[in-house]
């Protein structure tokens, strides 16, 4: 579990729920420990100007805000104590409406990654449901202890189980975390592994690496040809960690902006791709995108004066951007679509691979819990999945139910989670959430 867990979300209510949600759960203090000490969690709320800071400039934002409120809250000092690599911390980008994985959360008031899981863990000592941002952060967990100085940033909607080694000794100001192929890809292999469609990861000899943004292996053997040669390519997963000077270096240059709220920068487009490419190669590649050429250039003037002056000051073993392996077999679960949402829970019933190892990352050893009391005249198929559930008579069959109270259920192939009512009746493709 990282020290300080910083959820980003949409509004102050939100973030206040987050607080007290995962203090109380996931993020608990060992019992005794003092006030302040860690872990401990902070919630922000990313009140900028029209139209969102995006990723990039919202990371920064989140994070300084973070740092302000550990002071206030805790009388910490984030910042100093990332710097001498004394703490590890982690941001978690929750903040929009869900629109992809609509209706489901209004049944938390549009708070996205509260939607809950159908499985059970404790808060303030009671079994309740897990929400998506719970499984994420114990998910992500496994590198806090390789980063410490290190600020680590996932998306709050996303779990996925790397098959290659989780812990490692960072060798890069900026790592970002990509399935990397054991060799470069032919032309054939990277349409056949879907590669044009994916944020890609280029990693040299000199393990040195570089991001290039959906294109065809042409266009980036083309881009990349001035790095050198190509040893391994994979999809970028999103998710990335930065040094503590590499985070202090991009709160400096975009000081103005952060202050002011204004402006819209992504980590991919705006700063790891100008830091990364030349500046011709990254002019075309924005510019056929639909991006202003003179703008980009621009920009990436911008970074490469940023970078060339943080290495003068920082001239030490690491490199500038490398790749984290999560493995070729790693298992990924996007629970951000209503359709990925019921696809994913339902794995708990299924007898793959890889629904056994989504049962034991999510904990589950049986799939009808001792805590659930089920009545006599409920006819439950071997194949379904029951948690803390009060069920008296019914039909459930192929369906995944957690903390259901209702004397009366039937259910084909459905997912009930946190419901109450007299009478339940799920048909097939169902997903009931309260």
């Amino acid at each position: 579990m990282y020290d300080v867990t910083i959820i980003c979300t949409t509004d102050d209510y939100q973030a206040a729920y987050w607080m007290e949600r995962l203090g109380s759960g996931i993020c608990a203090k060992d019992e005794g420990a003092i006030s302040g000490s860690f872990p401990i969690v902070l919630g922000v709320s990313e009140d900028w100007a029209k139209g969102g800071a995006g990723n990039g400039l919202g990371t920064l934002y989140a994070y300084q805000k973070a740092c302000r409120l550990a002071e206030e809250r805790y009388g910490v000092d984030v910042a100093s104590l990332l710097g001498k690599g004394e703490i590890s911390a982690a941001l978690y980008h929750t903040a929009g409406k869900g629109t992809r994985l609509a209706p489901l959360p209004a049944s938390e008031n549009n708070n996205k990654p509260a939607v809950k899981l159908p499985i059970c863990h404790m808060v303030n000592g009671v079994s309740a449901p897990m929400t998506v941002l719970e499984a994420v952060i114990r998910q992500t967990g496994v590198y806090a202890h390789s980063r410490k100085g290190r600020l680590s940033v996932y998306w709050g909607d996303q779990v996925f189980i790397p098959s290659a080694a989780f812990e490692y000794s960072p060798s890069h100001h900026v790592d970002i975390l990509c399935a990397l192929g054991e060799t470069a890809p032919t032309p054939e292999e990277w349409k056949e592994r879907g590669l044009d469609k994916y944020g890609v990861i280029a990693v040299m000899p000199s393990g040195e690496s570089a991001q290039v943004e959906k294109v065809d292996h042409a266009t980036a053997v083309s881009m990349l040809s001035s790095l050198g040669e190509i040893k391994r390519v994979g999809p970028s997963l999103g998710s990335f960690s930065v040094s503590s000077a590499i985070l202090e270096a991009l709160c400096e240059e975009y000081k103005e902006e952060l202050h002011a709220k204004e402006g819209k920068l992504d980590t991919d487009p705006h700063f790891w791709m100008p830091l990364t490419l030349p500046e011709a190669e990254y002019a075309k590649l924005m510019s056929d995108k639909g991006e202003d050429k003179d703008k980009c250039i621009k920009h990436h003037k911008r970074m490469s004066k940023m970078k060339a002056s943080f290495l003068d000051s920082n001239s030490g073993d690491m490199g500038m951007f490398g790749a984290v392996d999560v493995g070729d077999n790693a298992c990924w679960w996007d629970y951000g679509q209503v359709k990925l949402y019921s696809t994913n829970n339902l794995k708990l019933i299924d007898t793959d691979k890889n629904s056994d190892l989504l049962r034991k990352f999510l904990g589950v050893k049986t799939k009808q819990s001792s805590d659930s009391n089920i009545g006599v005249e409920a006819a439950i198929c071997p194949k379904s999945s029951i948690a803390s559930c009060n069920i008296k008579s019914g039909s459930i069959t192929d369906s995944v139910l957690c903390c259901v109270n209702c004397p009366d259920v039937t259910a084909t192939g459905a997912i009930i989670v946190n419901c109450t009512a007299k009478k339940i009746f799920a048909p097939k493709v169902s997903a009931l959430l309260t």
